[in-house]
């Protein structure tokens, strides 16, 4: 287990791989399919998620693949977490990349793990596979979970 709020005083890229890890709190936000408007490059989520999301465990089924499986899956590095806006802004990597504090419900603060889903903001059972939807259906399935 990683030391105590070890992410308050060191910078992402110090951080081993079991901390990096612990940063996220397994909220699944990155998972769900976004679509880009070209025109003003603003971005808009679906409640749709990645074939490989597990609703029930609101994890990714095959993680250490993932980059493999699904090569627009974007693993989430501290450049990531500086200048990507698809991230939500209650993720733990944006946050801490943006000089900002973990918030409360967050499973390193809290202690527990389902405080994310408690607190509302995971995706478990508020989603659907992509197996089950056209990418032309998409704009249908259209969610304000950020507004």
């Amino acid at each position: 287990m990683p030391s105590d709020r070890f992410w308050e005083n060191r910078p992402l890229e110090s951080l081993d791989a079991q901390e990096w890890e612990s940063l996220c709190d397994g909220c699944g936000l990155c998972c769900l399919i976004k679509i880009e408007d070209m025109d003003s490059g603003k971005l808009f989520y679906t409640n749709v998620v990645c074939e490989y999301h597990d609703n029930e465990q609101s994890c990714c089924t095959c993680y250490a693949q993932r980059s493999t499986l699904v090569p627009d899956c974007i693993k989430v590095t501290p450049e990531v977490a500086r200048t990507e806006q698809w991230l939500p802004d209650s993720c733990a990597y944006r946050l801490l990349a943006e000089g900002k504090p973990l918030f409360d419900w967050h499973p390193l603060i809290s202690g527990d793990p389902d405080s994310v889903r408690q607190a509302g903001i995971s995706i478990r059972d508020r989603v659907i596979s992509e197996q089950f939807v056209h990418s032309d259906e998409l704009p249908e399935h259209l969610v304000h979970w950020f507004d």
